[in-house]
């Protein structure tokens, strides 16, 4: 088994031996534990806690109180001397000392003076083990003295001149901090011209005018008594040349007159340091400031370079407009030259400041307390460096070791004293001091000789929870002298712990690096010595670690919306975890927009300040985990600004903007929009469009445009809102570069030429006095042009024109500088009139009952006048061919455009007498109408007679009376009956065929069976064939004698049980049946009418076979007595005339370019039903109890 010892986590050894502390005492000594219940029964030399610092200042305006504090046991007692003597605190009623403590209180507050308490002052604090010593504390009064009195006199100095305000406040304890203010305390502004120096005075390196002024005042504020001082006010006056002339010529003679040129330029000299090179010293750690001031004009630029090396970074700092260089922290390194460079226009000098750093006594190694069993050795060292190398002395209990009590023990080597067979008697408090001429270092440190057997300071049955898979630390804090050794083991009967995954540190801790579940249980820690043993139990728990299952995701939200991220955790059952969600690494901003609930942190009204990364933190009392996730804000851009425009050519600018904030989402082009403030003001148009990463733009204009122009910014978000207007720029006029656009001519009287067009726009005028020169002339003519000038309109009407001639128009612009360019020659016509001759040779050619052909000869071009629009054929129905009597028809209109000379007229009635003529149209309007011509349509099949109804049912018979149709379109021929019978289960029987002559209106069937249903199909004919069915049901009426017989068998119990049943059967079909048809399927007696169809009736058909099936949404409806809707929907009157808006182009008609009709003229038909009952009535009991028998 390998052994893993780990003190100060190096290991010792290898082997199957026990895990074993071994501490060397030659090099660490054993500390003793701030433990109370251990320090309560351990002797102990006195420590001090507390102390002044060595350079105090007071205030004299306060009680003084020189602070020593110490520790011991037992508890030491405190004395005190000043400047090198025993100071009495018994015989000065001011001084008195704090109870269990040596702080000095002394009370200058009712009487007494603090410079009377000046001087060096060291605490003693001492018992039965030793006496520790405070350093030296200089106690000074804290001073803030006020300037001498001083006469100053008026500063008047020429302009460009170099000038130094000095200050020279009163020497103050501690030094006082300068600034410089006006009367009104305002500190005056500075910059590289005029800054203020180390040592508090103002400079000048040239003057200006504008610092004139009489209320130069320096101030010195004393921190420590919190008072400001204030130097008299210094007035400065700065002339220019002129002025001193004026001056001068009022005092002096004229030969002693200035030159005109008042601020002469000169290269720069410095005002601080004074020559070439200076000398500098610092200590080490302090601040390391070096200063260089130059005059000149223009202002000097000071630069700073280290002459044998590089400036240190981040150690480097320039203060002062770069007058003042810094170094903290400063250290030998940092010796050497350092040169300062003062440069204008005119030269440049330089300045080498040879720095030295000192150091006063610093700490390499200093004493540390020793705590030995009798017989022990020990060392104590104390090694301190500086610059000079200091000088290191021992003390032993505050005396020097020269003439302290000799110690058989203890021997001195230079700045170590080695202990040898240590008694309880060396037991002493030794004092070294490390001192050079910048300042001494003083410490304390005991020798402490105790006995002690070993004591475990770790509570009893202590439980450590660890997250697995994470180290273990489980504390064992002992102390016993001589030191003691640890051991640890593992359970009840475990053997000492001392394989490789354990490791045992100084202090008696033993760590398990990686926690696993098989590492809980019970561990036991045992410390030895020669005095004794102690041992203390504690408890290992392992617990699962906690894990975010489900992180927050990166999300990208709109300004104002809503977002929400996710954060689920999964821990240990016995630990309980809080979740907290930070932003930026800090608090989420108290704000009701912020919501957290279990898993979820959702903020509402996203706004920019939201912006940035979320953080969950999932805690528990043994771990920690964190997810995070950013937040990026984003929304149309900002608005762009500061519009400028530059390169201001006649026709060009270029406009530069800069973009607003993208609102985290790129900025993918610019929007550039312009305003004619002259022509068009407060309209804005779309200029150009540019890239998004360009932010100028060169614009191409147009003459005499007062412009202005905007700037939006676009990215996937959406577009930004314009930017503010840019200045106006109005270019030069010129002439047109384009003519009116739209140039027509058309004439609205037959002796005119209206010539119209599209004015241009004010923005297109390019200058001002815009007009039109308006040229016309005969297309077919040898004319000259005929030119007028016309103000800025959109007409112009040529008078006396011949009827309908082509004219050659052009429309030129002009302004006040110039024309257009030619304007392009469009052709036009003068005004229409009637046209003079109607269309000859007309014919009709009958194509059916319903559909005629027209045909006429054209007419001649010159006899339309004016723009042929089409032919218009006027029709009307005047006599009805079977009734010979004249009645008044509105006249129908189908207009046919264009040239052609035929066309079709659809929509007729059949076994009609139609007249027609025909007229030409222009755009004037209609010419003469074509002599009348008269046509006949044939007979055509009848509509549906208008009514059936069936009347006196008897046992065996039933009469039917009808309407004829409203339109027979002919000669009626005869009527046809069709009829059969219809069973209770609603199956069809033998269908009959029955003709009828057609002057009859009512009709009596015979011979047919008693209490039976019929379903009766009657229609009408012409001699062009057979018109639409109309349908109907009836019943015969019942036998009586069977109608007794079916009443005594009802009497009976048997037969009303049975119809009970038979009747809840019926009911639960109607629903079943009523529930199949809401859901759209058929009846039985519709599927039954088409497995039975009529033999006769099926091959009726039109030749193009567009028959309906038998309607689901009729046959559905019960078929009740009566009924007069046709089974078939025959069309009624208003539905079956053809409508002219299916034909004619002049009523949105449609017609092929020959003038034919497009699309078959036939009426829809449906099938005749054959077999079948639509009846949805429910069988009597009778017709049940027939289909019984």
């Amino acid at each position: 088994m390998q052994l893993k010892i780990m003190p100060k986590k190096k290991p010792l050894s290898a082997g199957r031996v026990p895990l074993i502390l071994l501490l060397c005492q030659m090099i660490s000594a054993l500390e003793v534990p701030l433990d109370p219940k251990l320090l309560e029964d351990l002797v102990q030399p006195p420590t001090i806690t507390q102390q002044s610092p060595k350079d105090y200042i007071i205030d004299p305006r306060e009680n003084i109180v020189i602070q020593c504090e110490a520790k011991g046991k037992p508890p030491p007692s405190f004395s005190w001397t000043r400047n090198g003597t025993h100071f009495d605190i018994d015989k000065d009623p001011l001084v008195t000392m704090k109870p269990d403590s040596g702080t000095l209180i002394i009370n200058i507050m009712s009487e007494g003076k603090a410079e009377t308490y000046e001087g060096v002052y060291q605490c003693t604090a001492r018992n039965e083990r030793g006496a520790a010593v405070s350093n030296n504390i200089v106690v000074r009064p804290s001073r803030s003295p006020l300037w001498t009195k001083e006469k100053l006199e008026p500063i008047i100095l020429r302009n460009g001149q170099s000038l130094v305000l000095p200050c020279r406040p009163p020497i103050g304890l501690p030094p006082p901090i300068i600034f410089w203010m006006d009367n009104s305390f305002q500190r005056l502004p500075q910059s590289e011209r005029v800054s203020q120096g180390l040592n508090g005075d103002l400079y000048f390196s040239n003057v200006l005018p504008e610092d004139t002024r009489e209320d130069y005042i320096c101030y010195a504020r004393f921190n420590h008594t919190q008072t400001i001082q204030q130097k008299q006010p210094i007035s400065v006056k700065v002339i220019s040349v002129d002025e001193l002339n004026d001056t001068i010529a009022a005092n002096l003679s004229d030969t002693e007159f200035y030159g005109a040129k008042s601020n002469r330029e000169r290269p720069p000299t410095f005002l601080t340091p004074e020559g070439n090179a200076s000398n500098k010293e610092e200590l080490r750690g302090n601040v390391l400031s070096l200063e260089c001031i130059a005059e000149g004009l223009p202002t000097p630029i000071i630069y700073w370079i280290k002459e044998d090396g590089t400036l240190p970074m981040n150690r480097t700092f320039y203060r002062n407009f770069q007058k003042t260089l810094q170094i903290i922290q400063v250290s030998e390194a940092d010796s050497g030259n350092y040169q300062c460079i003062a440069k204008n226009a005119l030269g440049a000098i330089h300045h080498t400041i040879s720095v030295t750093v000192k150091a006063a006594p610093y700490w390499i190694m200093a004493p540390q307390n020793l705590v030995l069993s009798p017989g022990e050795d020990g060392a104590l060292i104390c090694r301190a460096n500086g610059n000079p190398k200091p000088r290191i002395s021992w003390l032993s209990n505050g005396v020097p070791i020269e003439i302290a009590p000799d110690d058989p023990s203890r021997k001195i080597d230079g700045d170590t004293i080695i202990f040898s067979n240590v008694q309880e008697r060396s037991s002493a408090v030794y004092q070294c001091n490390a001192s050079n001429e910048y300042g001494y270092l003083l410490a304390n440190a005991f020798v402490n000789v105790l006995a002690e057997p070993p004591r475990i300071l770790t509570s009893a049955n202590t439980l450590y929870q660890v997250i697995a898979n994470r180290p273990a630390f489980l504390d064992c804090a002992f102390f016993g002298s001589p030191l003691p050794t640890i051991e640890w083991f593992k359970g009840a009967k475990g053997s000492a712990l001392g394989e490789d995954v354990y490791g045992l540190h100084e202090n008696g801790t033993l760590e398990i690096p990686v926690a696993q579940k098989e590492s809980t249980g019970t561990y036991t820690c045992v410390a030895r010595n020669k005095l004794g043993m102690a041992k203390n139990e504690v408890n290992l728990e392992i617990k699962d670690p906690t894990r975010i299952i489900k992180q927050p995701e990166y999300a990208v939200v709109q300004r104002g919306n809503t977002v929400s991220f996710e954060c689920k955790v999964k821990h240990d059952h016995t630990l309980i975890p809080t979740v907290t969600w930070l932003k930026d690494n800090c608090e989420l901003p108290n704000d009701g927009r912020f919501t957290v609930d279990k898993d979820h942190l959702v903020v509402a009204e996203v706004s920019d300040d939201d912006g940035g990364t979320y953080t969950c933190v999932a805690n528990t009392t043994l771990d920690s985990v964190s997810a995070s996730a950013v937040l990026s804000v984003v929304d149309v851009p900002n608005p762009p600004f500061d519009l400028e425009l530059t390169d201001q050519l006649d026709k060009s600018v270029q406009l530069s903007w800069t973009p607003g904030d993208d609102n985290n989402s790129p900025i993918t082009k610019f929007i550039i929009e312009y305003e004619d403030a002259m022509h068009e003001a407060g309209l804005w148009h779309h200029q150009t469009e540019v890239p998004g990463t360009q932010t100028t733009a060169q614009l191409k204009l147009s003459p005499y445009v007062n412009y202005s122009f905007r700037v939006m910014a676009e990215n996937s978000l959406g577009r930004s809102l314009p930017s503010e207007a840019s200045e106006q720029y109005l270019t030069k006029a010129a002439e047109p570069d384009k003519n009116p656009m739209t140039v027509e001519g058309l004439g609205s009287e037959p002796d005119n030429l209206v010539i119209t067009w599209k004015p241009l726009n004010g923005f297109e005028s390019n200058g001002p006095g815009l007009q039109y020169k308006v040229s016309w002339r005969q297309k077919d003519g040898d004319d000259e042009w005929t030119s007028v000038v016309v103000a800025n309109v959109s007409k112009y009407i040529v008078s006396g024109t011949p009827t309908f001639v082509p004219y050659l128009i052009k429309v030129q612009a002009l302004n006040d500088v110039g024309f257009a360019p030619e304007p392009a020659v469009v052709m036009g016509h003068s005004g229409e009139d009637l046209p003079m001759v109607a269309p000859g040779n007309v014919h009709v050619n009958v194509v059916n009952s319903t559909l005629a052909e027209v045909h006429w000869d054209p007419v001649p071009l010159k006899s339309i006048r004016g723009h042929l629009q089409g032919y218009r054929i006027y029709y009307w129905k005047a006599q009805s061919s079977s009734k010979r009597n004249r009645r008044h028809i509105e006249k129908k209109i189908l207009t046919f455009q264009g040239s052609k000379t035929h066309g079709m007229l659809p929509g007729l009635e059949p076994f009609s007498h139609y007249t027609l003529h025909i007229r030409v149209v222009n755009g004037k309007g209609e010419g003469p109408a074509s002599p009348d011509r008269v046509f006949n349509t044939p007979e055509g099949v009848p509509s549906a007679p208008s009514a059936l109804k069936i009347v006196n049912p008897t046992l065996d018979s039933l009469t039917l009376e009808w309407d004829p149709p409203s339109h027979p379109n002919g000669i009626l021929t005869e009527y046809t009956l069709k009829y059969q019978p219809i069973n209770s289960t609603h199956e069809l029987g033998p269908l009959v065929d029955l003709k009828i002559p057609a002057n009859k209106t009512r009709w009596t069937l015979k011979n047919l069976n008693f209490s039976t249903r019929y379903k009766f199909y009657f229609y009408a004919q012409t001699s062009a064939g057979s018109g639409s069915q109309i349908t109907e049901e009836a019943v015969t009426t019942v036998d009586e004698a069977m109608a007794s017989r079916q009443v005594d068998i009802a009497t009976q119990g048997w037969f009303i049980g049975l119809m009970c049943a038979v009747a809840l059967l019926i009911l639960i079909l109607l629903i079943v049946c009523f529930i199949r048809r809401n859901k759209g399927g058929k009846y039985p007696v519709k599927e039954k009418e088409d497995a039975h169809a009529d033999p006769e009736i099926q091959p009726m058909k039109e030749d193009d076979g567009t028959f309906g099936e038998y309607s689901d949404a009729e046959d559905h409806k019960p078929l009740k007595k009566g009924s007069r809707t046709p089974s078939d929907r025959t069309v009624k009157k208003e539905d079956s005339d053809d409508s002219l808006v299916d034909y004619g182009e002049g009523v949105n008609g449609q017609f092929n370019e020959d003038g034919s009709f497009i699309g078959q003229y036939s009426g829809k038909k449906e099938k005749e039903p054959a077999e079948g009952n639509e009846s949805s009535e429910a069988p009597s009991p009778v017709n049940a109890m027939n289909s019984f028998v």
